[in-house]
């Protein structure tokens, strides 16, 4: 199992990098919070990982914090809820947001989230209520303000958020909408996914 990786960041298309660890390329899959807090290309990187095998693919999950990797398995484990699935729930909500949600029981901030039915909320939190009340943070860098703000990957960032919600599972006309309700002149593709992904909710 890898646990952790650390290189140079080559590729940025969210939800997706490409991080070269010695000469060996590992694609991996982000929530859009660690997503948030990468570096610019070409810079250093350190992420903790989880790798899903399935029978069609091997996929390799990243996170900046180890608490976003503890909730990310932590979901996984929850019946009905898969990577994908996991992996939109932590790009929609931070581990502080979603230990929130579950110990105020607020359903409907839940069932906001694309793939989340109001039974699936409702398993969340019998399952997961009072598992994160003593998480406490673990940053590999000292503070986050402190990473290189990320850098727009090309002259058209609302595509690029557009096609990053629906990776996220948001259907194309809704991610549309929602990028269009946030976007502003100079907003790179992260900060109009991460206005977009909170006016949702």
């Amino acid at each position: 199992m890898i646990g952790r990786l650390q290189g140079i960041l080559i590729e940025k298309q969210p939800p997706e990098i490409l991080l070269d660890v010695n000469g060996v390329g590992y694609e991996l899959l982000l929530p859009m919070t660690s997503f948030y807090a990468l570096p610019e290309t070409g810079a250093s990187a350190t992420l903790f990982t989880h790798m899903v095998v399935r029978e069609d693919a091997h996929l390799l999950f990243g996170f900046m914090q180890k608490r976003d990797r503890t909730l990310f398995r932590e979901l996984i484990k929850t019946n009905g809820v898969g990577p994908k699935l996991a992996l939109a729930i932590l790009s929609a909500m931070s581990v502080d947001e979603f230990s929130y949600a579950i110990e105020r029981e607020e359903l409907s901030k839940l069932v906001k989230i694309p793939g989340v039915g109001k039974k699936t909320a409702e398993r969340l939190l019998v399952e997961l209520k009072g598992k994160f009340k003593d998480v406490k943070p673990h940053f590999f860098v000292d503070n986050v303000a402190d990473l290189p703000n990320a850098q727009p990957l090309d002259d058209d960032p609302a595509s690029e958020a557009v096609a990053a919600l629906i990776s996220l599972g948001y259907k194309a006309p809704e991610a549309e909408k929602m990028v269009k309700r946030v976007a502003q002149a100079g907003m790179s593709s992260e900060m109009l996914i991460r206005d977009a992904l909170k006016s949702a909710l």
